[in-house]
């Protein structure tokens, strides 16, 4: 992988950016949609390509592990040909979801013991076979197996936690080195930093990251429960190490306002299931604030969702009529809304990237923070 900065802000660590992989180009910074089992839901592929213009998508591996299956992805050529989707792929270790499960699951040095949320049965990863199943899978950008541990841990916990992870890296980047891609396409692996919410953990794990060398790093284990301030304090301390020279991704965040803040702070790549979970449940992200689609007030205003936003949504559905799909439970409220929100995070990244080229990133953040945490 190689990433060139095209430009720095002034005032701010933000930066704009390209790093390429033999599915294309994408410029950075850059939000990624989440299509978690090969689909980002309620959207079709044509619609991330053309309308939201996504970059690179996510899948990942715990999910694509169990349904359909390493078999079935191999036969298929890899995830890429599975789904129809010619452009870079990322893909999640699996390491969050197996800590979401908690009672179904045990860690030992070996790797992660857990019972599938499908059918109840036992598997385990480990940090050489998560490479393994993210090589089938043919994503181009594979993740370490991790312990995410929660926001609200103790010291103790977290440092015992860090300790196995770190371990856990050094068995998979070596197992990453002595394998080989699938599919004939380059594949990058990024470890990721974790530490809970402590400095000093961060700052141990950043260290010991940075010494790997790989294309990129990620900040992992944020947005699980901590305060926000104590987030982007995180951010700050782990990007004071990461190397400048290579693509920083931190995972699972967030909101219109995080992804601002996180750029502020030198983070290049960003993904959340928030834009289409929200969007299926009836709320609107827009450049002027956000918007509760069931809320009465909707009910007989024909504007668009989002002027000076993202257009095609604009320029063909009005606020009344994408309330009354969404009040009567039809399915095109919940495309509608997932798509505009998609296509609004990809707009807002992409107008970050413009004004940290044009030199006014840090005069243009504050005022978009403020107006796209506004309640409508």
């Amino acid at each position: 992988m190689k990433f060139t900065i095209d430009a720095t802000a002034p005032e701010s660590k933000a930066r704009a950016g390209v790093f390429t992989t033999d599915h294309g180009p994408v410029a950075t910074p850059v939000f990624m949609p989440v299509g978690t089992v090969g689909s980002v839901k309620a959207v079709h592929q044509r619609e991330l390509r053309d309308d939201i213009k996504a970059r690179i998508i996510l899948g990942n591996t715990y999910h694509l592990y169990l349904r359909p299956g390493t078999e079935i992805l191999r036969k298929a050529g890899g995830l890429h040909r599975f789904i129809g989707w010619e452009r870079p792929i990322l893909t999640d270790s699996g390491g969050f979801q197996v800590f979401s499960l908690s009672g179904q699951r045990k860690l030992r040095e070996e790797g992660a013991l857990f019972r599938s949320h499908i059918d109840g049965s036992k598997h385990l990863f480990t940090p050489e076979n998560v490479v393994d199943i993210q090589r089938t899978i043919g994503s181009d950008i594979m993740m370490a197996l991790d312990e995410c541990a929660p926001g609200t841990s103790d010291y103790d916990y977290a440092a015992s936690s860090l300790d196995l992870t770190h371990r856990w890296l050094k068995r998979g980047w070596e197992h990453y080195k002595a394998t080989e891609p699938v599919y004939g396409h380059y594949q990058s692996y990024f470890p990721i930093v974790q530490g809970c919410v402590y400095p000093e953990l961060r700052r141990q794990s950043a260290e010991f990251v940075a010494s790997l060398g790989a294309d990129g790093n990620a900040i992992g284990g944020l947005a699980v429960g901590e305060p926000t301030e104590k987030m982007y304090e995180m951010i700050e301390v782990v990007n004071e190490i990461l190397p400048a020279e290579k693509p920083r991704y931190l995972m699972g965040v967030g909101t219109p306002a995080n992804i601002l803040e996180a750029i502020d702070r030198g983070v290049d790549m960003m993904d959340c299931v928030m834009p289409t979970r929200n969007g299926r449940n009836g709320m609107i992200f827009t450049r002027n604030g956000i918007m509760n689609m069931r809320n009465r007030k909707w009910a007989d205003d024909f504007a668009p969702l989002d002027s000076g936003g993202p257009a095609w949504v604009d320029e063909e559905y009005s606020r009344a009529y994408v309330r009354h799909l969404v009040t009567t439970g039809e399915i095109l409220g919940l495309q509608i809304c997932s798509i505009h929100n998609l296509a609004f995070y990809l707009w807002l990244v992409d107008e970050a990237r413009k004004h940290i080229i044009a030199g006014d990133f840090a005069q243009w953040k504050p005022q978009m923070v403020e107006s796209v945490t506004r309640r409508l």
